[in-house]
């Protein structure tokens, strides 16, 4: 059986997180807009990934991949700011914020290695 690949597994598992927490601040009554923000980009980057790896060239695949990471700084900063005006849990947005820095990590050496030209 091929192994899954960990950044598409990782960017599905914080989608699911981030729809997640949509319910829940709608549920509590939190600004809409705010909540609307955090779904439309923690959404994106596992689609983004997804697009990146059907890419049909090495240029698509990073293109790709930079969008997810810039989705990946959005929800990074909707994350904090829920967590700042106490609109979110602070273990809950911490747990959030570290899923979406690994997620930042990941893609960023992802673009580096790709965008290095190779021998």
């Amino acid at each position: 059986m091929k192994d899954e690949n960990p950044v598409l597994v990782k960017s599905y598992a914080f989608s699911k997180r981030v729809v997640l927490l949509y319910k829940l601040l709608l549920q509590n009554k939190q600004p809409r807009s705010v909540a609307d923000q955090i779904l439309r980009c923690g959404t994106s980057i596992g689609a983004n990934i997804e697009e990146a790896v059907g890419g049909f060239s090495r240029r698509d695949f990073a293109d790709k991949c930079s969008i997810a990471y810039k989705e990946a700084r959005g929800a990074h900063y909707w994350l904090r700011l829920l967590r700042d005006t106490e609109c979110l849990d602070p273990v809950l947005a911490a747990s959030m914020i570290d899923d979406a820095e690994e997620l930042k990590r990941i893609l960023a050496a992802i673009i580096i290695s790709t965008r290095t030209p190779t021998e």
